[in-house]
């Protein structure tokens, strides 16, 4: 995984949704990983890269699942602060920030 930090809510929710397609297949559990370990390296290297989203965040959306990485990127550096669907509950992550 990158070293960019996830909030701890997030980093559960990534474990949970690897953990439903792993339930599926293993190697597709492994491939959701693969992708948000990808994202979150673009973000590492290119804050920037994400397309503006809500309260202020950015986001990167996956290219094989449903799913977006959401970041803030402060002064303070950036925080993975969702592993969302996207199309379920958008904001529900806000009070994380």
């Amino acid at each position: 995984m990158s070293r960019v930090p996830f909030h701890p809510t997030a980093f559960e929710e990534f474990a949970a949704v690897a953990a439903q397609y792993h339930a599926v297949a293993p190697a597709l559990g492994a491939e959701f990983v693969a992708e948000v370990e990808r994202a979150t390296a673009r973000i590492a290297t290119f804050p920037e890269h994400g397309s503006p989203y809500l309260a202020g965040t950015r986001r990167v959306l996956l290219r094989r699942f449903p799913f977006s990485v959401v970041y803030s990127s402060e002064n303070e550096g950036i925080l993975i602060v969702a592993v969302a669907h996207q199309r379920r509950r958008p904001g529900y992550w806000a009070g994380r920030l």
